[in-house]
């Protein structure tokens, strides 16, 4: 298995995240594209010693972005909703 610290990049901290953590005890993770469900399944439960209930990944495309008359995109990363049991909850901040 990977390192669990090479598929996990860092959480993502916005008001619709920090919501889905109030009401459904799901956290928002921004991943390496190669992980798959499974390997951010184990990562996550090695890193913060939790269970998880189940893992929902997102390709997010990049955005476009034009300077001066050069029309490009900024990288796009894979986002991943982790899902925790019941009891368990991952401390962020």
């Amino acid at each position: 298995m990977k390192d669990p610290h090479l598929i996990i990049v860092k959480p993502v901290i916005t008001e619709k995240s920090t919501l889905q953590t109030e009401m459904h005890n799901a956290y928002v993770f921004k991943v390496a594209r190669t992980a798959n469900r499974i390997e951010v399944k184990e990562a996550v439960e090695r890193v913060f010693d939790v269970k998880v209930r189940k893992v929902n990944t997102v390709n997010q495309s990049g955005k476009r972005r034009r300077v001066g008359r050069s029309i490009g995109f900024t990288s796009g990363y894979k986002k991943a909703v982790v899902t925790l049991e019941p009891g368990y909850e991952i401390d962020l901040l």
